[in-house]
């Protein structure tokens, strides 16, 4: 029998001129799990590889994407469908944005654009009180900064899910379903360069939705809490073995 592994779900590609210098997607989510390459494998979901048998996994990650959960893709309908099994079996699921979306989607909630608009930059996260005994975000500073950049949002969670983290912007920026299912829908595994490039290459979008390309450039930080839950992620997959109990 082979090896478990954590799996890496691939929702797209970021900007083209981004990937020879950065990297892409599963890239920067295998750097941030901090686990040994042997034991990570990825899908590409929107080349509709086939998604893992559950016993073959000991922990998902879904990727975010240039894609919108409303589109209703094709593949994204078989990976949301995907979804409340991974929960049922308690297998580790963590959601990064278009992820947390999806997830959210899939368990019941509504997923829309933000009547806000786009959040684009490093922001000012809070957990909440539920956070505090939470395997992922427990032991965590109350305030921590994290990057971001998002134009859809749940607007409404599942009803069996528990609110985590928030912002003045963003109500719903970390959420749990049972014991080990996540969304989040900051980055975790961004760094400034990432978050930089992707200001860069959204510096018509962000005109468009009236903030300030400098000042959204110059609130750029590392953010090395938020790295920790994505590292703290791969740990409690890979001690878990894929069973959670």
């Amino acid at each position: 029998m082979k090896p478990k592994k954590i799996v890496i779900v691939k929702t797209g590609d970021t900007f083209p001129s981004m990937i020879p210098v950065l990297g892409d997607f599963e890239d920067w989510i295998a750097r941030g799990l901090g686990q040994a390459p042997q034991d990570i494998s990825v899908i590409n979901i929107e080349q509709h590889q086939p998604l893992p048998r559950l016993d073959a996994v000991k922990g998902v990650v879904i990727a975010g994407s240039h894609a919108m959960v409303t589109q209703n893709l094709d593949w994204s309908l078989e990976l949301e469908a995907w979804i409340p099994q991974l929960i049922q079996k308690n297998v580790p699921l963590l959601g990064i944005c278009y992820g947390h979306q999806l997830i959210a989607r899939a368990m019941g909630g509504v997923v829309d654009y933000h009547p806000g608009g786009l959040e684009i930059g490093t922001t000012d996260i809070e957990c909440v009180v539920e956070g505090e005994g939470d395997p992922l975000f427990g032991g965590l500073p109350r305030q921590f900064k994290a990057h971001v950049v998002h134009s859809q949002t749940v607007l409404r969670l599942p009803e069996s899910s528990v609110v985590i983290a928030k912002n003045g912007f963003e109500p719903h920026h970390a959420f749990r379903i049972g014991t080990c299912a996540w969304g989040v829908q900051f980055h975790p595994e961004y760094d400034t360069a990432i978050e930089t490039a992707y200001i860069e290459n959204m510096a018509q979008a962000i005109a468009d939705s009236g903030q300030d390309l400098s000042q959204v450039l110059g609130r750029v930080v590392e953010t090395p809490v938020a790295a920790m839950v994505l590292n703290r992620f791969g740990t409690l997959a890979s001690v878990s073995g894929g069973s959670f109990f």
